[in-house]
């Protein structure tokens, strides 16, 4: 009999992405990622010959080579490694040989993309802010609202430049400057202009604002996006006549649905493609394994009188297609998680890399006019997979107290009996605006295989089912939202019986994890919780959160000098006198999205008051521990979870048996 999936096993898995079609459509070079135990990440560029299906691994070592990037005639490979000890751009033949380091920036290299004459290539380089006595301490001065980030630590007049980087000379030549970040760039068909994202990490907005700039070369910049919002991924039609981008105004806050937009250059209107399609264009399914693979930009058709794109809905993200007039039908249909894709409109199909519950991420092949026609082009994980037990998901839906249908999910343990009653752990998760999907999930697979039933919901205020749908948990924080995870559980109790309604426990991170504070600070009926990177108090929140200065206004309604008050009464600590589930909290030590401040609030107002309680920090570990922290630490993050509720239960049943026990010894 096999084994369910272990913790351990994360350093077993595999994980393909970055999908990249050669210039005659007969191969594709990718990226497989996997965990060193004893030297964290690394990934390495494979290529497959679409016609026999032979797959060849391009790059070797104990080292990062990411993106890969075909040049314009199909010779060389340009990519991304920290094998010299930072990432630089690296040129490797495609015929195979010796890699050749490209840049050897003092800030490191990415991004980079072939001029259409492949004589040099755009790089995205960090640029540092000289100063005197470089490697002393010294005092950071801070005079903007946006001072530090999640995964970056204080900002120091470090930014994203972007630079022409001459193939032959190896010259670098800056494009861009100023307090600003530069990114996603895109050369015009003729090479004479590039497009690219600029930040306003310096202004009063939100951290991740920015426009969309058309540069002649080296030359004048101009905006051709629209308003105040988050402008991206541009790619030019074939012509040079349009420029697709996708965008949002911030018009719903975070819980804004993106849109694919087309600007006509000559005319300088702008379309919205997506204006009537209700659901978001980009991949907003959430995981623990998919962190941090790029993110495909929307492809034109061979006719240039569309677009295909990647969107979000009803738990899956799937290949679209929109027209210039606004019609939006899909392409893909396989219920997955679509997180990767090369589009060849010339030669009619698409490769892209999906997950399922049961695929931690491998290639298709989808022909764009034959929806049928979707074939398997790698099996990445064959061999351990072959060796564990991975649970099938059980799709359900109910209906919510304002009428919507609520997608949830339920997960048995692997050798699952019938006959048995089983824990059951109910898993939230972040965002909110984030979605549970058919995807790969280590941890939920990892608590199956622990002997828990696993409930996932997409509550209101989830991505997937409309803007109404999105923004529906806004300004209501442990309202409607907690109506709909309680009516997931109740639906679960009054339809499984094989589920112990006695032994129920709940889990989550980041709003997540203030969902599990607000919980068990509302009920009873969970015997044991974990909170994850968890919010507590909303009016700490605001200053010390990398992003609470604006995400506290959009997702509770007021900014802390507004009205302190609406910010208390949403905060789980208003409620740790009610809080009598056994609590752990977990929590890294780096993390600025949500400050550990809010654990060591909520763990000292619970200790005070003698309750069950036991706080665990981890060292160096930022917001994203879950997925791509420290190996071992995320190994011992998922012991941590599995042992709490274990103890948990157990104590519960010897004491319920002490109980038992001692009333028969009355009776006698």
């Amino acid at each position: 009999m096999k084994p369910g999936i272990s913790a351990e096993d994360l350093y077993r898995l595999k994980f393909v992405s970055d999908p990249q079609v050669s210039p005659d459509g007969e191969k594709v070079a990718y990226t497989v990622k996997r965990i060193n135990k004893d030297k964290n990440y690394e990934s390495h560029l494979y290529i497959c010959t679409l016609s026999s299906g032979a797959t060849v691994q391009w790059t070797r070592g104990s080292h990062n080579d990411t993106s890969p990037r075909w040049s314009p005639d199909g010779k060389l490979l340009s990519f991304v490694s920290d094998r010299s000890g930072k990432n630089q751009i690296w040129l490797i033949s495609a015929e195979g040989g010796e890699a050749e380091q490209l840049t050897s920036s003092e800030g490191g290299a990415s991004s980079p993309v072939w001029s259409p004459d492949g004589k040099s290539l755009l790089a995205a380089i960090t640029v540092k802010k000289k100063t005197d006595g470089e490697n002393r301490l010294r005092p950071l001065e801070v005079t903007e609202l946006q001072y530090k980030a999640d995964g970056r630590g204080m900002l120091k007049d470090e930014y994203s430049q972007l630079f022409l980087i001459d193939r032959e000379t190896r010259n670098e030549t800056q494009l861009t400057s100023g307090p600003n970040d530069h990114f996603g760039a895109e050369w015009s068909p003729d090479g004479d202009k590039i497009a690219f994202s600029k930040s306003r990490t310096n202004e009063d907005t939100v951290s991740y604002a920015s426009d969309l700039v058309i540069q002649q070369l080296g030359g004048e910049e101009k905006i051709v996006s629209h308003g105040t919002g988050a402008f991206t991924d541009p790619v030019w039609s074939a012509d040079g006549e349009y420029l697709a981008y996708f965008g949002q105004t911030f018009e719903h806050g975070s819980a804004t649905l993106g849109n694919l937009h087309a600007v006509h250059l000559d005319s300088g209107v702008t379309v919205c493609l997506t204006k009537n399609f209700d659901e978001h264009a980009g991949d907003a399914v959430i995981g623990d394994m998919h962190y941090g693979h790029p993110a495909p930009k929307a492809a034109w058709s061979k006719d240039r009188k569309g677009l295909y794109f990647i969107a979000t809905l009803n738990g899956n993200s799937s290949l679209h297609y929109a027209t210039l007039e606004g019609e939006v039908s899909q392409i893909t249909k396989q219920d997955c998680h679509l997180y990767g894709c090369a589009v060849d409109s010339e030669n009619d199909y698409a490769i892209f890399a999906a997950s399922s519950p049961v695929i931690p991420g491998d290639l298709f092949y989808a022909s764009l006019s034959n929806s049928a026609e979707e074939v398997r082009l790698t099996d990445v994980n064959s061999e351990v997979l072959s060796e564990i037990d991975l649970s099938h998901p059980e799709e359900f839906r109910f209906t919510n107290d304002e009428g919507n249908s609520v997608q949830s999910w339920l997960l048995k343990p692997p050798r699952f009996e019938e006959v048995k009653k089983y824990p059951l752990v109910l898993e939230i998760h972040g965002g909110p605006h984030g979605m549970y999907g058919n995807t790969f999930f280590h941890e939920l697979q990892m608590l199956a295989a622990s002997g828990y039933v696993v409930l996932y919901s997409n509550p209101r205020g989830s991505y997937g089912y409309g803007q109404q749908f999105v923004k529906g948990c806004m300004g209501d924080y442990g309202g409607g939202d907690y109506r709909d995870l309680m009516a997931a559980v109740d639906y679960v109790l009054a339809h499984y019986d094989f589920v112990d309604m006695e032994q129920l426990v709940v889990t989550g991170g980041s709003y997540g994890g203030f969902m599990t504070n607000w919980i068990i600070g509302r009920t009873s009926r969970f015997k044991a919780a974990v909170t994850q990177r968890s919010i507590s108090n909303w009016l700490s929140f605001y200053g010390v959160s990398d992003i609470g200065f604006y995400f506290t206004k959009w997702e509770i309604g007021y900014h802390l000098f507004e009205d302190p008050e609406k910010l208390w009464q949403h905060s789980p600590l208003r409620l740790s006198n009610r809080m009598d589930t056994p609590l752990l909290i977990l929590h890294g030590e780096e993390d600025y999205r949500c400050p550990i401040e809010q654990a060591e609030q909520l763990f000292i107002a619970l200790k005070q008051q003698d309750k069950k309680v036991k706080f665990v920090r981890f060292p160096k570990a930022d917001h994203n521990l879950s997925r791509n922290g420290d190996p071992g630490l995320r190994v011992a993050r998922l012991q941590f979870i599995v042992s709490w509720f274990d103890q948990q239960l157990e104590e519960l049943e010897n004491k319920g048996g002490a109980i038992l026990e001692n009333a028969a010894a009355d009776r006698v």
